[in-house]
């Protein structure tokens, strides 16, 4: 056949151009703008915060919409769940931007019913938050949502678990919180709880904290008996301000405390989100347990109404997780909002703790030398978290059922450790620069109380142990040597007596076999070739004949 008349076919060099092309447009089309002008983090990063700043207007709480007594049951109910749907739409739509990252908000209008509930029933509302980084847990478009219910009513930030925070974080916090104008209080639900017990607690900055106590009503730790009488006078004035502007809040109760304003009997509410000591701080103030405590967010399911006294009633909300924007789904989990263990990527949770405690710190907690960054690497980086549970694995000897370090262990352990305040760690607050001498001092104190912390572990029962064991081996000294003066035994035997007792669990262990691997060729400097060794026996030739 003439090779004019043959079929052309395409050049591989030229598919292979084109397949290239093809694929490099679907990711420039896929990644988006960003990807495809090669911006740097801190770009993306300033681009986030302006979308943020942008759409913060549509992240919103959810409102309850106008309803009067006369309305029925089903009525109200479909009023309600069109308004949640309407809401649920406006932030589906924000979930599509790929610049904004949003928390896995309550998506359940039942328990969102339950915060109306106690919003309309509520005179003050309590805003319970983490003391280790207030910001986060505060949801600055809930106290505007109870100003649209009543304007006389207000919102009190109830800074819990305060004595993790050392005397100059409370003062700065106490500041910030001063300049904005925020209604806050310094409180711990489980020293007060440990109070009722006739327990004391001694935290990590329970020196710094006794050194520097002060009468100062900003920066000190509420107890229960003053907690009640502060947020007795607030919810008071409140009534006295409605009382005198002639006003009454709307959506109101009929009978509730809200709407009869002569009398003083006031009621309290509670929110937050899970896991933030809500049920402990109800319980502390009530007197027992009258709500469930338990490590598992999300443990409170209805709203609880409590009478402490004639005068004042306390409403326990369920714990809620408003929308947010720049935090993620590990974020929620290292801050206790989400269980930890339900959680599915443990690495991604364990950066977070990372990147959040000094490397010094968790070596002196966990008793662990951490790997250095490498020569290439900033020497300044946080660890890995598979550094991280690859280590903690090795100290604790967690292996898993296939050999291999049992990191999911690992990541609920230092995850709980974490949220506990075992590992101390806190935010400052928002325009303080790394180069202010307080952050230096801070850092200080850190590596103290880690310090103080590692020793306090250290100490203790092994002391107990070696004192006990070494008394024992004297008596048994002198008992053998007894033995051997007298006659009553012979050498040998005491020695085997004295001779160190091997763990019980070696006992268990089935004894090995030495295989016999004479048979290998060792480097003999030949060839490489398999040498047969023959071993020659003698002849048997029998009796020897005398010839």
């Amino acid at each position: 056949m003439p090779s004019s008349n043959r079929p052309k076919r395409p050049c591989v060099s030229s598919l292979s151009t084109i397949l290239c092309l093809t694929f490099s447009s679907i990711f420039v089309i896929r990644d988006g703008s960003a990807e495809a002008s090669g911006m740097t983090p801190e770009e993306r990063r300033e681009q986030r915060k302006k979308e943020e700043a942008l759409h913060a207007s549509s992240l919103r709480v959810p409102r309850r919409p106008l309803w009067n007594a006369g309305m029925s049951v089903e009525e109200l109910d479909t009023n309600e769940r069109q308004a949640f749907l309407i809401w649920r739409r406006s932030l589906a739509r924000l979930e599509e931007n790929e610049n904004l990252v949003l928390t896995p908000f309550e998506k359940n209008v039942d328990i969102w019913r339950q915060l109306w509930r106690v919003l309309e029933r509520s005179d003050l509302l309590v805003m319970v938050v983490d003391a280790r980084d207030p910001l986060f847990y505060r949801c600055p478009d809930l106290e505007a949502y109870a100003q649209e219910i009543d304007e006389h009513k207000r919102t009190l930030l109830l800074v819990n678990k305060a004595d993790l925070l050392p005397f100059t974080v409370r003062e700065r916090w106490a500041k910030y919180f001063r300049d904005n104008g925020i209604l806050f209080l310094f409180w711990s639900a489980k020293a007060a709880s440990a109070a009722l017990e006739g327990k004391k607690l001694t935290g990590l900055w329970e020196k710094e904290n006794a050194s520097q106590k002060s009468d100062n009503d900003d920066t000190k730790i509420y107890g229960r008996d003053e907690l009640l009488v502060r947020l007795q006078h607030e919810a008071e004035a409140i009534i006295i301000a409605r009382k005198g502007s002639g006003l009454s809040p709307t959506h109101t109760l009929s009978g509730s405390s809200a709407g009869n304003s002569a009398s003083k009997h006031v009621v309290v509410g509670f929110v937050g989100y899970p896991n933030v000591g809500k049920s402990s701080t109800i319980n502390a103030l009530v007197g027992s347990k009258r709500t469930g405590v338990t490590s598992t967010p999300g443990k409170t399911k209805h709203f609880q109404t409590l009478i402490i006294s004639d005068e004042l009633t306390l409403c326990d909300c369920p714990g809620l997780v408003f929308p947010s924007f720049s935090s993620s789904r590990y974020e929620m989990i290292a801050s206790g909002v989400l269980p930890v263990d339900r959680m599915t990527e443990h690495r991604e949770a364990v950066q977070v703790v990372a990147n959040r405690v000094p490397r010094h710190v968790i070596e002196s907690v966990y008793n662990i030398t951490l790997p250095k960054p490498k020569p290439y690497e900033p020497q300044s980086r946080p660890p890995l978290a598979v550094e991280l549970l690859r280590v903690y694995c090795s100290s604790r000897g967690y292996v898993g059922s296939s050999g291999l370090p049992d990191e999911t262990r690992a990541a609920r352990q230092i995850l709980k450790d974490y949220i506990d305040g075992r590992l101390p760690h806190f935010e400052m607050p928002p325009g303080m620069s790394n180069d202010d001498d307080g952050v230096l001092d801070i850092a200080q104190s850190i590596s103290s109380a880690a310090d103080e912390l590692d020793s306090s572990d250290s100490e203790g029962e092994p002391e107990v142990e070696d004192s006990s064991t070494s008394n024992l081996e004297h008596v048994l000294d002198d008992l053998d040597s007894f033995d051997i003066n007298n006659g009553l035994t012979s050498t040998k035997t005491a020695a085997s007596k004295t001779k160190p007792a091997t763990a019980s669990h070696k006992h268990h262990k089935k004894p090995q076999r030495r295989k016999d691997r004479s048979w290998r060729v060792g480097n003999d400097g030949g060839d490489g070739m398999p040498v047969a060794r023959v071993f020659q026996k003698t002849a048997n030739m029998g009796p020897l004949r005398a010839q």
